[in-house]
């Protein structure tokens, strides 16, 4: 069923059989957590959805209903460092990470824990940062899901117009003159980068952009404004794990990777080029009609995106 065929549903609203708890991770940190079950007899497998830099799952509810209407059970969990799960860095609106690796290690061991207790098939999502700590995982035989959609993935960020290297000496520099955790950009998504309008950059849909800031009023502890030098210093060098010819070869889980060919935010042509040698990867490509936030586009668009993402699943993960 299309989104537009589907009943109502409030995006600004938890749902009533969702439950809000804490996962902790293996150092102790507290992370957020989000828990919509279904009854036993109608489950279809479970989705673990992880969400990009700066985001907080209230964002993708509308998605996760998508997702649960069709009979999956859905888990998402706020990476440490942003949504409600604390800050890494002394500012609270600065988004700040020592390393990628942390939250490599992070996934590792939530997804463990969470393969155990749920049941399958197990579906991961990521979207943009968080697909590329998803694909980071599963190009280090981190984690074996039954399959994998990646939405927009920030394999590498973009350049801000000047090759990769240069922004990452940039970014090098202002760490070694003691900048590493305050913010590498003002308002705008994309670093390196003078002011752009941001809705422009993640959706054409001015009402589902709207309820970021809804969920900002209800919420303030979920606000999250830049990444810091340190954390752009660090994407760049995560971004060189994926590009290794022999480990991308090696994935041999089904992916879906949804894409747009005018993502403002991370490097498409390094998403083709991981498209082309996974030998498991599948693409829905998207162009001017779609930016970054295809789960919160237009209906036009995300209804696509979600046939693709269902259609996927129903060939790669069958139910048990």
């Amino acid at each position: 069923m299309s989104n537009s065929e589907a009943p109502a549903f409030d995006r600004r609203a938890i749902p009533d059989t969702a439950d809000e708890l804490t996962w902790t991770a293996s150092d102790g940190w507290p992370m957020r957590q989000l828990e919509w079950q279904q009854p036993e007899p109608q489950c279809r497998g479970s989705v673990l959805f992880m969400t990009g830099r700066a985001d907080f799952y209230e964002k993708y509810l509308e998605t996760f209903h998508d997702f649960h209407r069709q009979g999956w059970n859905i888990s998402s969990v706020d990476w440490r460092g942003q949504g409600g799960s604390g800050r890494c860095g002394p500012h609270p609106h600065v988004g700040h990470i020592e390393d990628f690796a942390i939250w490599v290690d992070d996934l590792s061991a939530l997804f463990a824990s969470w393969r155990q207790d749920r049941p399958g098939p197990h579906i991961v999502i990521g979207h943009s940062m968080g697909g590329h700590l998803v694909m980071r995982a599963l190009a280090e035989q981190r984690i074996h899901p039954d399959a994998v959609i990646l939405s927009a993935p920030m394999l590498a960020p973009v350049g801000g117009g000047m090759p990769e290297w240069t922004a990452q000496l940039i970014a090098k520099i202002m760490c070694t003159f003691g900048r590493a955790r305050r913010r590498a950009w003002k308002v705008s998504e994309k670093p390196l980068e003078p002011e752009v309008l941001r809705q422009g950059l993640l959706t054409h849909d001015a009402a589902r952009y709207a309820d970021e800031f809804f969920w900002f009023a209800q919420r303030p502890e979920l606000r999250l404004g830049p990444a810091s030098w340190r954390w752009v210093e660090r994407a760049y060098s995560s971004a060189h794990h994926l590009r290794e010819r022999k480990k991308l070869e090696q994935v041999d889980i089904p992916i879906l990777f949804l894409a747009t060919e005018v993502d403002r935010l991370v490097d498409h042509a390094t998403i083709m080029r991981a498209v082309h040698l996974i030998p498991t990867a599948e693409l829905q490509l998207f162009g001017e009609e779609c930016a970054h936030e295809i789960y919160r586009e237009s209906d036009a668009v995300r209804n696509v995106a979600l046939e693709a993402s269902f259609h996927f699943l129903d060939r790669v993960a069958p139910v048990a």
